[in-house]
C-alpha cells in the first residue's frame, strides 16, 4: 500500500484506501479524456454508475456508519468529519445524476475535482488523524465494524434503478 509520504495505513483501514485507489484510477482516467476533448458523455454516466452501485454507494454508507462517527469522539477531528459527511451529500448526487445521465462535461469535472480532494482530505488528514489518535484495540474494532459495514451493505445493498428494473411492469 502505497503511503504518500504519511504514515503506513493501519490494517483496519485498507478495504477503504482500496476502494479510494479504484475511484482515484477512474478520476485519472476520466480527467485525463477531459484534457483530451473527446468525451463519451454516455459511457462516462455509464461508468460511473456503476462504480457508484457497486462500490461508491456502499463505502460512503460504511464511512458514514463507522469512521466518522469515531472520528467525532475527537474535538480536533469533528469538524472534518463534518466537512466530508458534506462532500459526500455532493458526490453522493452527481453520481445518482449520473445514472440519469443527466451530468455535462462540466458536471464530470466537478466530479473529478470534488472527488479526488475528497479522498486526498480522507486519506492525509482524517486516516492519518485517527491513527495518532487512536489505539491499536480501538482500531481493530474499527476495522472489524468496518468489515461488517462493508459485507452488510454490499448484501442489502439494492438501489432504486435496480429496484425499479425489478418493478412488474403495468
Amino acid at each position: 500500500m502505497a503511503h504518500n509520504g504519511g504514515m503506513l495505513r493501519d490494517p483496519s483501514l485498507v478495504p477503504l484506501s482500496r476502494q479510494h485507489q479504484h475511484a482515484l484510477a477512474l478520476c485519472v482516467r476520466l480527467d485525463r479524456a477531459l484534457h483530451g476533448g473527446e468525451v463519451d458523455l454516455a459511457a462516462w454516466q455509464t461508468e460511473i454508475q456503476q462504480l457508484f452501485e457497486q462500490e461508491i454507494a456502499i463505502h460512503f454508507a460504511a464511512e458514514e456508519k463507522v469512521v466518522f462517527p469515531a472520528a467525532e469522539r475527537f474535538p480536533e477531528l469533528r469538524r472534518l468529519a463534518k466537512e466530508l459527511a458534506s462532500e459526500h451529500a455532493l458526490l453522493r448526487d452527481l453520481c445518482l445524476r449520473s445514472a440519469e445521465r443527466s451530468l455535462n462535461e462540466t458536471d464530470l469535472r466537478s466530479l473529478v475535482e470534488t472527488l479526488s480532494a475528497h479522498i486526498r482530505k480522507e486519506e492525509r488528514q482524517l486516516f492519518e488523524g485517527m491513527q495518532k489518535r487512536m489505539t491499536s484495540d480501538e482500531l481493530a474494532t474499527l476495522g472489524t465494524a468496518l468489515d461488517h459495514a462493508l459485507a452488510d451493505a454490499s448484501q442489502a445493498c439494492i438501489l432504486p434503478t435496480e429496484a425499479t428494473k425489478l418493478r412488474p411492469k403495468p
